[in-house]
């Protein structure tokens, strides 16, 4: 087990790639603190980690509240005595962001999602590094997404938001890789399994003119194995990243995006 023993500190755990991600942590090993702004997804993946034999403790965290992150991470270090790997898989809410063009934007729904996942990757990033210094070692980790390097339509400050946390990553692994600390993120292609993209086809889908299944083709369109990607192929690279195997890896976002954008 490549995480056998890593304590790693889940963000948005409740969420579809979140808990894919718990999940392949912990068959490799991980014990895992899950968090979650809202509790009851959490605890159910807790308790479904827990059945099949793995180590979770859930809690509420709302990882834009400092000092709620801070005071969790308290916890697990007096608990464990560290931390190895920090994931922030947290969305966004974007019912009133998707879909409408940029010049009909105002600058609130605009900047939320470049403050919010920009911010909460700060945060948690900082607060989990300032623990791993001591111990010379630790993973941070994140989700892009494609928009981040390419134009896309109706995404409103999506793509900013994503291009604001590719950029952190790399300046974060700048000043702590002398410390020992890896930085990853991950840049998956849209994953019609997670609630979030049939969210946002719904929300646009009258402006493309494209039935569900029409926009699960045109997806699969965009890669090179003409196929759409899936959630345990997230996890699976996510365990790997975290392990040391991938030791080498610092200040760059993996592009998964198969074939659909070019580095």
């Amino acid at each position: 087990m490549i995480l056998k023993d890593k304590i790693a500190v889940i963000y948005g755990a409740g969420g579809a790639i979140g808990s894919a991600v718990a999940r392949a942590f912990a068959n490799e090993g991980a014990r895992l603190f899950l968090t979650g702004r809202t509790r009851a997804p959490v605890e159910a993946l807790r308790k479904s980690i827990v059945a099949a034999g793995g180590f979770a403790e859930a809690a509420q965290v709302d990882a834009l509240d400092e000092r709620a992150v801070d005071d969790h991470l308290r916890s697990v270090i007096d608990k464990t005595g560290r931390v190895d790997i920090s994931f922030n898989a947290i969305g966004n809410p974007c019912a009133d962001v998707i879909g409408v063009a940029l010049v009909d934007m105002d600058v609130e729904h605009f900047s939320r999602p470049v403050t919010a996942y920009a911010t909460s990757y700060f945060l948690t990033a900082r607060l989990a590094a300032r623990r791993m210094i001591a111990n010379k070692s630790g993973v941070l980790m994140t989700l892009s997404a494609l928009p981040a390097r390419t134009g896309t339509r109706l995404n409103g400050g999506y793509g900013a938001a994503q291009a604001a946390k590719e950029a952190l990553t790399r300046d974060l692994s700048a000043e702590l890789a002398p410390h020992g600390i890896r930085v990853v993120g991950l840049r998956p292609h849209g994953i019609p399994e997670t609630g979030t993209m049939r969210e946002v086809y719904d929300l646009k889908a009258e402006q493309m003119g494209l039935s569900w299944e029409q926009f699960q083709s045109y997806l699969a369109g965009m890669t090179h194995p003409r196929r759409v990607m899936m959630l345990e192929e997230v996890a699976n690279m996510a365990a790997f990243i975290a392990s040391d195997k991938a030791s080498a890896m610092t200040g760059t976002t993996v592009n998964m995006t198969m074939g659909s954008l070019d580095d």
